[in-house]
């Protein structure tokens, strides 16, 4: 339980909080609608439909109000960075921002579908007291309507149409319905096309039918000035509903029973929405001044396995080790950014991304930098960033091991780079005293373009007598038997024959019961900052590593686990 609160333990007080807020929200509001006097007469018509279409209305004012902040880019680098004096378990939860995102979504969702669910009910009611088939109180209520002495409190002002398509009608020509049909639609296609499957495969129908949030949000402010749930308000004289509701003949003739009046509103919805309405076009508007800035390329160079490395320099740009841009190809798409973590260091005067092909905008971005002559400039480029992660805290741990899969290595790249670095120029502000690094690659193509840093890196801890600071481990997880057979045959040579390193690549995958217990042995009473960037399915295996090896005792090892998240 001690290792779980060290590396859960905050955010799931964070999780706590958000849901009492839910729960509080809904419970108050169902009270509200439920038992208040104002909607003595509301609640004749509509029953329990009326609290089961408020209470979910008031959850999701409150997390419409925060779904836009996780996306604030710009807004969530800055807490990084004011953070800093807060320590590291409160800057990694910034970097939940989109489990987070996700999560309030759900929550949307579900009570879309309660409060929809609830006013289909509401309107089949309204309709049926309006027509006279419940009890005389509810056709009296139903008939008041805009005169001299009253108001209505029936939003369904006519008995023209069909009665079976009367609830059709009223969505398809009031304010509340049609934008709540509008909102409900573009919700709909917002979700369905979340799911992971199309996100990695159809990334172009994620990225489009997202920005119907700009609908949405339209729709969600203007939804509430329908006015279709209206309240009892103070006469003179007051009319007591409990003494006139049996009396409803006698309304407006015995001085004791006036007519009821009642009346709509306010809309509340965008006093909740407007503050992160307002911060989001601000994002949005540094997004497009970083775009219009200038971007040039230092080198453009094609890997083996379809990995493309651009070179890019841009006036003022300055980043820290791990962090992404977002890049925008026009040439490709006016609209679509696609995150990449840079793999160059702070050292160096331009910044570095390897791309590889994983689909439609990678593919063409690749086969236009193919066709380029050589030595020109590439296609225009907006570059929006950069962006902090939890790799920028690499340098805060005494001990860090780096777990990258695949493409996932980039921002290993860019923290292996700023310690040769730091290294060359004998840096005495650098912490870390020791660092574990795995790579996991299914074909061997994909170590080429990494193989020569790690070389530099080799003879540089060889040179300053500092071989242990950094162990690393190279595993490949796919191959065929003539690799095998070749492998083994030159498996007494000085160097790798995969790599050509002095560090011998495995077969595999990592026993990752061994490596933690090997850097817990090895670093007995340090704090071990664990960094993947990888699958979720490793990051659930590393996750629960890092709980079992963690030692309770504070002067003992503990291992503290991060994730890449984009």
């Amino acid at each position: 339980m001690g290792n779980w609160i060290i590396n859960h333990g905050l955010t799931s007080f964070i999780l706590v909080v958000w849901m009492g807020i839910n729960i509080f929200l809904f419970v108050w509001f169902y009270q509200f609608y439920d038992l208040g006097d104002d909607y003595f007469y509301t609640r004749h018509l509509l029953g329990s439909a009326l609290a089961w279409a408020r209470a979910p209305a008031a959850v999701l004012n409150f997390n419409c109000m925060l779904i836009l902040l996780p996306v604030c880019r710009n807004l969530l680098s800055f807490l990084r960075g004011s953070f800093v004096c807060c320590g590291r378990t409160m800057r990694k939860q910034l970097d939940k921002n989109l489990s987070f995102h996700k999560l309030v979504a759900y929550m949307i969702a579900l009570m879309t579908a309660v409060h929809m669910i609830a006013h289909l009910l509401n309107v089949e009611w309204y309709n049926n007291s309006r027509r006279g088939i419940y009890d005389d109180l509810s056709t009296a209520l139903s008939n008041l309507a805009d005169e001299e002495n009253n108001t209505y409190l029936n939003p369904i002002r006519t008995t023209d149409v069909d009665a079976q398509q009367t609830p059709t009608y009223f969505v398809f020509t009031t304010i509340a319905g049609l934008t709540g049909v509008i909102i409900t639609l573009a919700l709909i296609l917002i979700i369905t096309s979340s799911m992971e499957v199309i996100r990695r495969s159809y990334f172009e129908v994620f990225w489009y039918t997202h920005h119907l949030f700009v609908i949405f949000f339209a729709g969600l402010v203007f939804h509430g000035a329908g006015f279709i749930v209206r309240k009892q308000v103070t006469t003179n004289p007051p009319h007591n509903f409990t003494l006139c509701k049996d009396r409803s003949a006698e309304w407006g003739r015995n001085p004791e029973c006036p007519y009821p009046q009642f009346t709509g509103g306010p809309a509340q919805t965008w006093w909740w929405v407007i503050g992160p309405m307002v911060l989001y076009i601000f994002e949005r508007l540094l997004r497009f001044i970083r775009y219009m800035q200038a971007v040039t390329y230092r080198k453009i160079v094609m890997h083996p396995s379809k990995v493309l490395e651009l070179q890019l320099m841009k006036d003022g740009f300055k980043m820290e080790v791990g962090q992404y841009v977002f890049l925008n190809c026009p040439a490709i798409s006016q609209l679509e950014w696609h995150p990449f973590t840079m793999t160059s260091a702070p050292e160096e005067d331009f910044f570095t991304v390897h791309i590889r092909s994983a689909g439609d905008w990678t593919d063409k971005l690749i086969d236009i930098m193919q066709q380029l002559p050589e030595g020109a400039q590439g296609p225009k480029m907006g570059v929006d960033g950069p962006f902090g992660t939890a790799s920028e805290d690499v340098f805060d741990y005494e001990v860090s091991m780096l777990v990258g899969a695949g493409i996932g290595i980039t921002p290993f790249a860019s923290i292996l780079k700023s310690i040769w670095y730091k290294f060359k120029i004998s840096n005495p502000k650098l912490r870390t005293r020791k660092i574990y690094f795995y790579w996991l690659c299914r074909e061997t193509h994909a170590f080429e373009w990494f193989a020569d840093l790690l070389q530099s890196l080799e003879r540089e801890m060889e040179e300053r007598g500092m071989v242990d600071f950094l162990t690393y481990k190279l595993y490949l997880t796919g191959w065929d038997q003539s690799h095998a057979t070749h492998a083994w045959i030159h498996s007494d040579e000085d160097t790798d024959v995969v790599t050509g390193l002095k560090q011998k690549t495995h077969y595999g995958r990592p026993a990752w019961d061994k490596e933690f217990e090997q850097v817990r042995k090895e670093n007995p009473t340090s704090v071990v900052g664990t960094f993947l960037c990888g699958p979720a399915a490793l990051a659930t295996v590393l996750e629960k590593k890092c709980v079992k090896y963690s030692d309770v005792d504070p002067r003992k090892t503990k291992f503290y686990f991060n994730k890449e998240n984009f």
